[in-house]
């Protein structure tokens, strides 16, 4: 008696173990996965398009406005399988959009729905819906791209999946699965951050219900949904505020052929705008990105360039941070008779003070303060102000391997090095980066583009910025900005000088190749003076020089952003 009622609790706790199991089950496909499953069997009992051209996730700008200009219009939707007489559709609906006969028909030809790409009018709207059209129906439909896309650097562009290989890797190593018709992010964000933007279902559709053999059932209307939304997808908030991005390409196409802008919030590292010219449209259908040259994709916010007198900066800095010499410490300079490197000034400035020197950019001066430091000091200081950090909070590029500060200690390096030519290589965020530390009191903050993932369902991951670190005293970044103030009052770059507020910076003139008569120019400077808000650094490519070239480019750059500082 006692085994049979052994035997009997076992048998009773293995039934209730398996209830469980199959409640577990069951409760995960109706609650967790019970969308999904939905979802599958919509779109095994229908035929239809969805109602925007990228199932994909936006790329928005601090205030939670896309970047690439997404927006909704009215379009025609045709279901041609229930046209009874498609010619005469083709006739009404060519009459109704102002098209020609043949095109349209031509669209209407094969057995899929098909979304016509005419622009409707209210007019043009109201009148196909009036009409009673079978098969035929104005939806709204949603489009990634507008007219005018910002940041296409940053923000990257899409491309098909190439072929089988391309698509059995991204199966195995992503998150979300793939069809071989799909479109993936290929540079910049899109590409980085393309297991979250991906979206695994259509956000609107419109569509006929279909029996087995997936012919339309009878008597029953277009199904159009708007609301489906899409819960695997995610937002990605970048810190670009669209405003000041937009003004900065404006400023960019009218000045700027080959070069970059970057404009940085000094109080919180956040990149604000980052352009780069030559530019590219990444939408696919407006045909850029097949006759685009291949320069036109390179970031050059984030490329490696020979910074010119812009280094002078670092060896400023550790000058007067190792007591080598002060603001008034006094030189002289013999012009074109200066070896190893002669002043641009060929008569020579004579006796000038370290701050004078810094102001007219005077190169003789900054080659013996760089010989008097060595090369390991230099390196040091470069390295404080994050010129060995390529780094951009959430936006992981790979690092260009070519910048290497210690190759400043190898042999003959020093002097070149002094001048920020020879090995020394930054990006113009760096550059902003290092910039901003005086600007921010000796503080160096490390840059920061991506601000928050947000999914569609659930919790927003944020992305917090870098943690400050004190890079210089405040006393040496208060005598910094004073030379800096220099530059821009009596200096090399009053072409800089921006009101109101006032502007402080540095020139760069950046020598390309012996017998080259172009620079790469470069501006970099903040202000206004008296509580800086932005740092801002401009580099325009084979230009005249940092003063004639990029330092206008600046100035009016920083007067749109002074005249709109409560925005």
């Amino acid at each position: 008696m006692e085994r049979i009622k052994v035997r009997l609790a076992w048998t009773l706790t293995i039934l209730v173990f398996f209830f469980i199991l199959a409640a577990a089950r069951t409760g995960y496909i109706q609650v967790l996965r019970g969308e999904h499953y939905a979802r599958k069997a919509l779109a095994g009992e229908t035929i239809g398009v969805a109602l925007e051209d990228f199932a994909r996730g936006r790329i928005l700008d601090r205030h939670s406005r896309p970047l690439t200009g997404s927006y909704s219009a009215n379009r025609i939707v045709v279901f041609p399988d229930l046209l009874e007489n498609p010619d005469a559709t083709a006739l009404s609906l060519s009459a109704v959009l102002g098209a020609d006969f043949f095109t349209v028909r031509n669209m209407l030809a094969g057995k899929n729905p098909v979304v016509l790409p005419f622009n409707l009018t209210g007019g043009q709207l109201r009148l196909i819906r009036e009409s009673g059209w079978e098969g035929v129906v104005a939806v709204p439909y949603s489009f990634r791209y507008g007219p005018r896309p910002l940041a296409a650097h940053v923000v990257g562009h899409l491309g098909k999946i190439r072929d089988l290989r391309e698509l059995e890797e991204l199966n195995r190593s992503g998150k979300k699965a793939y069809r071989l018709s799909d479109w993936v992010g290929r540079q910049g964000l899109e590409h980085y951050y393309e297991n979250e933007l991906k979206g695994m279902y259509d956000s609107g559709f419109a569509g006929l219900f279909t029996d087995a053999l997936g012919k339309p059932l009878p008597g029953k209307q277009v199904l159009v949904n708007t609301r489906l939304g899409d819960f695997t997808r995610s937002d990605v908030i970048t810190t670009i505020d669209a405003d000041i991005q937009e003004m900065v390409e404006r400023v960019m196409d009218r000045h700027i052929k080959k070069g970059a802008v970057v404009v940085m919030d000094r109080s919180t590292g956040d990149i604000l705008a980052m352009a780069s010219r030559p530019n590219y449209n990444p939408d696919p259908a407006g045909g850029g990105l097949a006759s685009a040259a291949a320069e036109s994709f390179v970031n050059q916010a984030v490329s490696l360039f020979q910074p010119g007198s812009i280094f002078k900066v670092v060896v400023a800095a550790a000058a007067l941070s190792e007591g080598t010499a002060g603001p008034d410490t006094l030189f002289f300079c013999r012009g074109s008779l200066e070896k190893p490197v002669r002043c641009w000034k060929e008569e020579g400035h004579g006796q000038i003070t370290l701050a004078e020197a810094f102001a007219q950019s005077c190169n003789p001066v900054f080659v013996k303060i760089g010989l008097e430091l060595g090369p390991h000091r230099l390196i040091s200081y470069a390295r404080s102000l994050g010129l060995d950090n390529q780094g951009i909070i959430g936006y992981p590029a790979a690092a260009d391997r070519r910048q290497e500060l210690d190759l400043i200690a190898g042999r003959h390096n020093l002097v070149n090095s002094s001048l920020g030519q020879g090995p020394v290589l930054a990006t113009p965020v760096q550059v902003t980066a290092m910039v901003n530390t005086v600007a921010n009191g000796g503080i160096y903050l490390q840059p920061r583009l991506v601000m928050e993932v947000r999914p569609a369902r659930g919790d927003p991951r944020g992305i917090r910025p870098g943690d400050p670190v004190r890079a210089l005293s405040p006393e040496v970044a208060r005598q910094l900005g004073e030379m800096m103030v220099m530059v821009t009052r009596r200096g090399v770059g009053q072409k800089a000088w921006a009101s109101p507020g006032g502007t402080a910076g540095k020139t760069g003139s950046a020598e390309l190749a012996d017998g080259v008569e172009f620079v790469n120019a470069w501006f970099s400077g903040y202000g206004p003076l008296d509580n800086p808000r932005y740092t801002v650094t401009v580099l325009v490519r084979e230009g005249v020089s940092g003063g004639e070239t990029a330092a206008p480019v600046f100035r009016e750059i920083m007067e749109d952003l002074l005249a709109g500082k409560d925005r």
